[in-house]
């Protein structure tokens, strides 16, 4: 049995990896015009970006190009990344921990990152359960009614993405899932 010689980086040391940072977008996917990726999200454009450089809303009708939407991730990785190392203080990864987190902040916000179970578990040195909580983020919601989707509060409503078959948002509980793979191997 293989043994690896590694060790986990303080937070405040790392940055998102080349490898990272192509993974996101090839994740996210690209489109030159505005689309709604899932039922009752907002509209994004390029790399998965729901806003401007100048901070407008992405609105349906919008487009990009390869080289802008690039652009507009950069600049958003750099403004947002600070944001999430400083959410950390004191936490080291490995690497592939921090791209796969960022990749969660990147995707669901840094704000809902602040509140997020994984940041506690970090907080707490508990790496396997901070994994295990990337299980947890498996709804897509929405503040309309939308059949074959459950009200969970008052004027929401949520889709679980890893219903079987579903055909709503399997693209988000697979990415869930693809996470807490490489978070879980990284823990070996």
């Amino acid at each position: 049995m293989e043994t690896r010689n590694k060790q986990r980086t303080a937070v405040a040391a790392l940055v998102l990896s080349i490898a990272g940072f192509l993974g996101m977008v090839e994740r996210e996917g690209y489109s030159d015009k505005a689309v709604i990726p899932t039922e009752g999200d907002r509209p994004t454009l390029g790399f998965g970006s729901t806003f401007h450089e100048d901070g407008t809303p992405v609105k349906m009708g919008d487009t990009t190009t390869p080289v802008r939407a690039l652009i507009k991730v950069k600049a958003h990785i750099d403004k947002e990344e600070v944001k999430f190392r400083e959410s950390l203080p004191g936490v080291e990864l490995y690497q592939e921990e921090y791209d796969q987190y960022w990749d969660w902040a990147y995707q669901f916000g840094v704000g809902a990152w602040l509140k997020s179970p994984m940041r506690t578990h970090l907080l707490a040195g508990q790496h396997p359960q901070a994994c295990k909580a990337l299980l947890a983020y498996r709804f897509v919601t929405s503040s309309k009614p939308i059949a074959g989707w459950e009200q969970y509060a008052p004027k929401r409503w949520r889709y679980d993405c890893s219903t079987p078959g579903n055909k709503v948002c399997r693209g988000v509980w697979t990415r869930q899932l693809n996470r807490y793979q490489a978070c879980m191997e990284a823990q070996t």
